[in-house]
C-alpha cells in the first residue's frame, strides 16, 4: 500500500499543550513534541529552555492530506496561540516559546502566508500578527518525557493548561471566530 503523508510543523509555545489538539484526530498519523529552528545540533529540554539554542519548542505532525488537508491543520493551530505575542506564549516566556510555522514546500508556504493574511484582515486582534513563517530546518524528537504529555501526565496538563492561561484564550479565541 502506497501512502502519501505530508508533514506539517508549528511552534505554539509550550509544545505539552500543542499536541492534544491535533493528536487522535482522523488522518493524523502522529505528533511528536520537539525542537527546531535553532543552531544546537540534538539539544536537550534544558537547553532550549535555556534560551540559547535558537530553538523553538514545536510539534511535527505526520497527517495523510487525502483525510485532513493542511489548511485545516493551519486553521487549528491559529486558534492554539495568541499570534501577536512576540516573546512567548501565555505564562511561558522567552525565544523557545515563540510561534511560527515550519513549511516543508512551496505549497505550505503559499497556505501559510495565505492564512496569516487572512487572519490580519479578519481584525480579530487589536495587535499585529507576529508568528512568523520560516522554512522548516532538522526537527529534533524531545525527550520521551515530553511526547504525549497530556496522557501521560493528565492531571498537571490540564492544571497546566488553565493555569497559564492558555485554555482560556484558547475559550475566547474560538467565541471570536
Amino acid at each position: 500500500m502506497v501512502t502519501n503523508y505530508e508533514v506539517a510543523t508549528f511552534a505554539g509555545g509550550c509544545f505539552w499543550c500543542m499536541v492534544q489538539p491535533f493528536d487522535e484526530l482522523p488522518g493524523i498519523i502522529k505528533v511528536v513534541s520537539g525542537y527546531t529552528g535553532g543552531h544546537k545540533d540534538n539539544p536537550t529540554y534544558n537547553e532550549v529552555c535555556s534560551n540559547t539554542t535558537g530553538h523553538y519548542e514545536a510539534v511535527q505532525i505526520t497527517y495523510d492530506p487525502n483525510i485532513f488537508e493542511y489548511e485545516k491543520l493551519l486553521e487549528l493551530f491559529w486558534i492554539q496561540i495568541d499570534p501577536t505575542d512576540a516573546f512567548g506564549q501565555f505564562n511561558d516566556r522567552g525565544e523557545s516559546y515563540r510561534t511560527a510555522i515550519f513549511y516543508h514546500n512551496k505549497e505550505q508556504k503559499r497556505m501559510a502566508e495565505e492564512s496569516k493574511l487572512i487572519l490580519e484582515d479578519s481584525n480579530k486582534y487589536n495587535k499585529p500578527i507576529v508568528t512568523e513563517i520560516k522554512e522548516a530546518s532538522m526537527f529534533y524528537p524531545a525527550e520521551e518525557n515530553h511526547q504525549q504529555y497530556y496522557k501521560k501526565n493528565s492531571f498537571h496538563y490540564k492544571l497546566y493548561k488553565e493555569g497559564s492561561g492558555r485554555a482560556q484564550f484558547i475559550r475566547e479565541n474560538q467565541k471570536r471566530s
